[in-house]
């Protein structure tokens, strides 16, 4: 949803769905009508927003959408697409830079935020803290002392700094036992594979907003 000026990570993204389901169906939705385009590499493109065209989906994906409205519109804006998911459907919203090199995302289902997800290429990343700027809308001006938010990303920058004896095993060694550290004292989830990425994902209770 809102793929933008280009279709290009909308086609990536049903390239790599379909090799875990071969029959998915992928459709980009965009508001802007002139960037609605024919289809192309098995993937339709169609007007449309957070109502998705009548669609009942069992995932959206929506990337840099959310940063260009208002934080209090926000939840509206979750609870909208949640109620249009299939049963058991899911909702993704988040942020990344150009170049997908660090990334934040929200796991969204019916009853809620799930979980945050932090993800960064540690080639290009020096700290976990540095993907604060990627942030979702609803917490990219939450990162300030007394937020949850803060302290996780504080935290995670100190476990980061205390596993840099694993650094001569290079980054993503080092962030595995770093990521073991941060367990001890947040709710995050086991690294159940390993990723050409460094990631993170926290249950979303323990850093949502204080207010």
């Amino acid at each position: 949803m809102g793929y933008g000026a280009s279709h290009t990570t909308t086609v990536e993204w049903a390239g790599w769905l379909r090799q875990i389901r071969p029959d998915i169906e992928v459709v980009g939705l965009e508001i802007d009508p002139s960037r609605v385009l024919p289809p192309r590499d098995g993937v339709r493109f169609e007007l449309g927003g957070f109502e998705l065209a009548g669609y009942r989906p069992h995932i959206v994906r929506a990337f840099n959408v959310l940063r260009q409205y208002d934080v209090d519109q926000v939840p509206d804006v979750w609870r909208t697409v949640s109620e249009r998911l299939a049963p058991g459907g899911v909702f993704i919203e988040g942020t990344c830079d150009e170049l997908g090199r660090r990334c934040a995302w929200l796991l969204i289902d019916a009853s809620g935020p799930q979980t945050l997800t932090l993800s960064w290429d540690p080639r290009h990343t020096a700290k976990p803290s540095d993907v604060a700027e990627r942030l979702p809308k609803a917490l990219i001006h939450r990162n300030v002392p007394g937020e949850p938010i803060h302290d996780f990303l504080a935290d995670a920058d100190a476990a980061w700094d205390r596993a840099s004896g694993w650094e001569p095993h290079g980054p993503r060694v080092r962030w595995r036992h770093a990521l073991e550290e941060l367990a001890r004292t947040w709710p995050v989830a086991p690294q159940r594979r390993r990723t050409q990425d460094n990631t993170v994902t926290v249950n979303w209770l323990a850093v949502a907003p204080t207010s």
